[in-house]
């Protein structure tokens, strides 16, 4: 009965999954993808590949030097002028109280001399003044020479108390996520990460979304800091949203013949071949098959199929070299033996078990 169990058995064991020579046919009727043999010379054109794709245009964001802040809607005032304590309107007085008491209560407007919707302030003897757009020091310039008229030699201090009319939004990955108000410090990118209490462990330093607008950026911080781009250059502006990914979106997942499969977070982006099965456990000894290790990869076009043949010379610096991407999937093939074996448990259940045991027997 052995016999005739490896008679019929051994005409239907397989050596792999079914992509070999990628003239077959997959579950679906159609034809299984073709399989790619992970060569020197295909790692190089992935690797421009992923160049080209990752490769866009951030010369909006970075800005080397950025101009100092500009009054705006909502911006709230602080205006003395010295030796006349009268023009402070009352609303000086009141603002000086609060800040002596502390923070005004939520939704309260604190006092000063509030910019309108169309860039405005009331200011006494001068009446409105358009500020929106300027900064500290040009308000206080055209403030001067408006109250010259009135005032000889002017002394005035004006400074914006409270930044209320432009924000960003951070969120995602940190600590903090919310409003962040933009105010005289630069709202770089790193500025805006540290206020919303830095990035946590989950994070993905690779995949950190910037929207403007109809437009979305990705940045790589580890890119970038390689190209020498330092990302404290990355000036936001008001209505940015910045999103901070996290490692779990960008998974790989090792299955098959290996010794634990699982699922792995890629390391900020970045994660190999050989990284993937060296955390896996490895090729399982037993059972594997060393000569088809296959990456599977889905992409917009089509699924891709590479095989790494891990006997060859030099097959461990390529599996080093070979670069996965987010969702791929690493599968490791049964060896004709470990497939043979499982057939022949299926047919008959404890017949090699037995078999052994007679031949064994003295």
């Amino acid at each position: 009965m052995l016999a005739y169990a490896l008679f019929l058995v051994l005409p239907g064991c397989t050596t792999g999954i079914g992509f070999a020579g990628g003239g077959g046919k997959d579950g679906g009727g159609g034809d299984a993808p073709p399989t790619e043999l992970i060569t020197e010379k295909l790692i190089d054109s992935e690797r421009r590949a992923l160049a080209e794709q990752s490769r866009q245009d951030l010369s909006p964001l970075i800005v080397p030097n950025p101009a100092p802040y500009t009054i705006g809607q909502g911006d709230i005032l602080s205006i003395v002028v010295w030796d006349h304590p009268e023009l402070a309107g009352g609303g000086m007085t009141a603002a000086t109280a609060a800040s002596d008491s502390g923070t005004p209560a939520p939704n309260v407007v604190p006092p000063g001399f509030a910019v309108d919707h169309m860039g405005r302030i009331q200011f006494p003897l001068i009446g409105l003044l358009h500020l929106e757009g300027q900064t500290e020091e040009q308000a206080r310039a055209l403030l001067s020479k408006k109250l010259a008229r009135y005032i000889a030699q002017p002394s005035l201090t004006l400074r914006v108390q409270s930044y209320r009319s432009k924000r960003v939004y951070i969120d995602g990955e940190v600590k903090a996520p919310g409003l962040q108000a933009i105010n005289d410090i630069p709202m770089t990118l790193v500025e805006a990460l540290n206020r919303a209490g830095g990035m946590l462990p989950s994070a993905d330093q690779s995949r950190i979304m910037v929207e403007r607008g109809p437009r979305r950026y990705m940045i790589n911080l580890r890119d970038l800091v390689q190209k020498g781009v330092n990302p404290g250059t990355v000036l936001l502006k008001h209505g940015d949203v910045v999103r901070v990914h996290s490692r779990d979106e960008s998974k790989v997942f090792v299955s098959g013949e290996v010794v634990t499969p699982k699922a792995l977070t890629m390391h900020n982006g970045r994660l190999t071949l050989n990284e993937a099965l060296g955390e896996s456990g490895g090729v399982s000894p037993l059972s594997g098959d060393a000569r088809q290790i296959y990456v599977v990869r889905k992409t917009p076009e089509r699924t891709r199929v590479f095989q790494l043949d891990a006997r060859v010379s030099g097959a461990l610096a390529m599996a080093e070299s070979f670069e996965l991407r987010p969702k791929d999937v690493v599968y490791v093939a049964a060896s004709p033996l470990a497939n043979w074996n499982r057939h022949l448990s299926l047919l008959f259940p404890g017949a090699l078990t037995s078999a052994v045991g007679v031949t064994t027997r003295p």
